[in-house]
């Protein structure tokens, strides 16, 4: 990083106030900006290899928001500097990063509340097993609490990692291969509506894809009624920052796979949904063998879902559609008629982590009645730790407060975090030893509360 510059570190101490983990020695916490990038990018790239380079990363839009972005720093002696003064300089260097994503309105069942989306950490190689990324997090659930979040979201790349510090796997994706001319089960309505294919443009697209985006968000089920059946998990590219990174195209990054193409339904010339795509093509002996890979395939009711698939598994020289994740409830997996031949796998998806238990748990909705209280645990926040009452009425609001009261149910932080979304049940949490009932029937009833009947998931990885 540059020469060392007093001012660019940040006061909070590298011990939290509550007892946290402190940095090593010689480390400290240090606020990022726009001038850190190329050195941002370096730890990046030590700490998630790639074979793209710095000097071509550093020309393509970044996703992060610099004021929630933190480094953690060291002074080394700067051997190619000249001495000043007899003394040789030092400079700043950066061997641990995280950062995350203000997500304002976060769905979480039948509501949206404010959410920290933790991306980018990352510790350089040459620094593990030396406590900074436990440094780190403890540092990012105190942000958390500062900011009024009272919960943060992330994607794992290592699925082990992240359960020591509270998060629980709250929501699951579907991958699948799915053979071109695949037998589709036929919707009313789906002839209706119009397919056009065009390269994918911000200018053009833009608006289009981010307000489709958040209406499929907002009802999956294309009903709109009283009741608020939303996504939970759906979050929307909120800053600018995650805009523009989003519909970059460098060619980098296309892995031999032609620039983004998209397709966009549309009924009476209304659109409907989209699909973004690249094709590959590759000539066998026994003709031309080509993978159309899709990001996000959005509908907003099962006939444009069923006009969109059934053109993504018709294109030529093309043997199969693999869309990178789908909901687990997508209308794809009804629409098949043989649901086998694109043989589905389940990936993990959006990772949960209670910050605030009080707020976290007013802040959804339940889809049945309930008035449970919650021993819960937490190690790492200890304000979390005690018994807590929910009170809910189905789909209105809910209210959840300290009590003293015994408890109906114990369960850590952690499975607290998996449950939040609704996409998994206390009961199967349960079955697994991780929630104790000690009031009989109150297991059941309030599984029945916390799940969602749509499925939870994050349809872009941040």
């Amino acid at each position: 990083m540059s020469h060392h510059d007093p001012a660019r570190a940040t006061s909070r101490p590298a011990a939290a106030p509550d007892g946290a983990p402190a940095l090593p020695d010689g480390c400290t916490f240090a606020d990022l900006g726009p001038d850190d990038l190329r050195d941002v990018l370096e730890l990046d790239t030590w700490a998630f290899p790639s074979p793209v380079e710095v000097d071509d990363l550093v020309a393509l839009p970044s996703p992060l928001t610099w004021s929630r972005t933190v480094g953690v720093v060291r002074d080394v002696e700067d051997g190619d500097a000249e001495p000043v003064d007899g003394a040789v300089p030092v400079r700043r260097e950066l061997v641990g990063l995280h950062a995350s994503y203000p997500f304002a309105r976060f769905p979480v069942p039948g509501a949206t509340t404010p959410v920290a989306g933790l991306t980018w950490v990352g510790v350089h190689p040459a620094h593990r097993r030396r406590g900074l990324l436990t440094a780190m997090m403890h540092r990012h659930l105190a942000d958390c609490r500062e900011r009024g979040e009272a919960v943060s979201a992330l994607f794992a790349a290592e699925a082990p990692i992240y359960g020591r510090f509270g998060y629980g796997r709250a929501a699951d994706d579907l991958r699948v291969a799915v053979p071109r001319g695949a037998r589709l089960r036929d919707v009313p309505g789906a002839e209706r509506h119009t397919v056009r294919i065009e390269r994918a443009d911000r200018a053009r697209h833009g608006d289009l894809v981010a307000s489709l985006h958040e209406r499929a968000g907002a009802d999956p089920t294309g009903r709109a009624g009283d009741v608020p059946l939303n996504r939970p998990g759906w979050a929307t590219r909120e800053t600018p920052e995650l805009q523009a990174s989003y519909w970059g195209d460098p060619p980098a990054f296309r892995r031999g796979q032609e620039s983004m193409r998209i397709a966009v339904v549309e009924l009476d010339g209304e659109p409907r949904g989209y699909a973004r795509f690249r094709r590959t093509l590759s000539w066998e002996p026994t003709g031309p063998r080509g993978t159309v890979s899709t990001g996000e395939v959005v509908a907003l009711d099962a006939a444009a879902a069923r006009a969109l698939w059934g053109v993504l598994t018709d294109l030529d020289l093309s043997h199969e559609v693999t869309p990178f994740m789908i909901p687990v409830d997508d209308a794809l997996t009804q629409l098949l008629v043989d649901p086998r031949a694109a043989t589905p796998r389940l990936a993990d998806n959006v990772w949960i982590r209670v910050v605030d238990v009080a707020a976290a748990l007013s802040a959804r909705r339940y889809a049945a009645d309930v008035d449970v209280v919650l021993h819960v645990t937490d190690p790492s926040l200890p304000d979390n730790a005690g018994h807590w009452r929910l009170r809910a009425e189905a789909f209105g609001q809910a209210r959840a407060e300290r009590t003293d009261d015994a408890a109906d149910l114990s369960l850590d932080v952690r499975e607290l975090g998996a449950a939040y979304l609704g996409g998994v049940t206390l009961a199967a949490l349960a079955v697994g030893g991780f929630v104790a009932e000690h009031t009989p029937g109150a297991l059941a009833r309030a599984s029945a509360a916390f799940s969602w009947p749509v499925a939870p998931m994050c349809s872009w990885v941040f």
